[in-house]
């Protein structure tokens, strides 16, 4: 076995696996650290299975299944099926501190990235710490946000200010990562997970603003605050919510970002004038 140390979002944790796995973890090399205290967890894999498990909830996430459940022994349990096909359990310890990975042979990368992503955001998340399903861009020192159901054009708005908006860098395209620090500053970073984009940035920047998106046939922005900012963020963010420690850790997580960052709501089409809109309005 192998032990490789990286850090996310100033989190370090660890990843014990044979020397062909670790070559596969390429989009990690970026977060490769060189210090190995205090991690925040550790991944072990290794080949098994089937894991026997009582089913909680099955998510369908963009052509994959996760079904959460958990062992007799009340051990939190990931299984990650492509296509009908199981390609890896895991098992974590209460506290997420410690999980494995059970691969069943199929799809190895995309089981290892499913993991290590649910392990970070489980562990992380009463930490001031919430993993989102969002596109992120970077301009002029701070970063900024775009939210949206699947399909709704996240990337798509992001290449937009890319393309149309000088100086514009992308930070990450699927699953950035922000921590609240204690003085309010929210912070978004770079990850090893991006979706179908290779954006693989050890990067971080203060966010500026966050923007739901919504298509329309119109260009629109307007500012939400209180209820309305808060739940366009949550839906956002991934976590186990029936978990009460994780449930809790997300919502003073989430309070604090709406609190101290800009929330907006931008109707748009896939045009450059929505970038520009959008930049001009939460871009001070």
């Amino acid at each position: 076995m192998n032990k490789v140390n990286y850090i996310v979002a100033e989190h370090l944790f660890c990843v014990e696996a044979d020397e062909n796995i670790i070559k596969l973890l390429s989009n990690y090399v970026p977060f490769i650290a060189e210090t190995t205290t205090n991690a925040l967890f550790c991944l072990t894999v290794a080949d098994g299975g089937p894991i026997q498990y009582v089913e909680e909830l099955s998510q369908d996430e963009e052509g994959q299944d996760i079904i959460c459940g958990h062992t007799e022994k009340g051990e939190p349990v990931f299984e990650f099926r492509f296509g009908g096909r199981t390609a890896g359990w895991l098992v974590c310890e209460p506290g997420y501190r410690r999980g494995t990975l059970y691969l069943s042979g199929f799809l190895t990368k995309a089981a290892v990235d499913n993991a290590l992503m649910i392990q970070f955001a489980m562990a992380s998340a009463t930490l001031d710490t919430a993993l989102f399903h969002a596109a992120a861009v970077s301009l002029d020192g701070k970063g900024y946000m775009f939210l949206g159901k699947s399909g709704t054009g996240k990337s798509t708005h992001a290449r937009l200010w890319l393309q149309n908006i000088p100086g514009t860098e992308l930070m990450n395209d699927d699953n950035p990562a922000v921590r609240v620090k204690a003085d309010g500053t929210a912070v978004v970073y770079g990850t090893p997970w991006s979706g179908k984009t290779p954006c693989y940035r050890n990067n971080c920047a203060p966010i500026g603003g966050i923007v739901l998106l919504s298509q329309a046939p119109y260009n629109r922005i307007t500012r939400l605050t209180g209820i309305g900012a808060y739940a366009a963020v949550v839906p956002s963010i991934s976590g186990k919510r029936w978990d009460n420690s994780i449930a809790d850790g997300l919502h003073e997580t989430e309070n604090a970002l709406v609190s101290n960052v800009p929330v907006w709501h931008l109707d748009c089409l896939p045009d450059a004038d929505a970038a520009h809109l959008c930049k001009d309005t939460i871009a001070l």
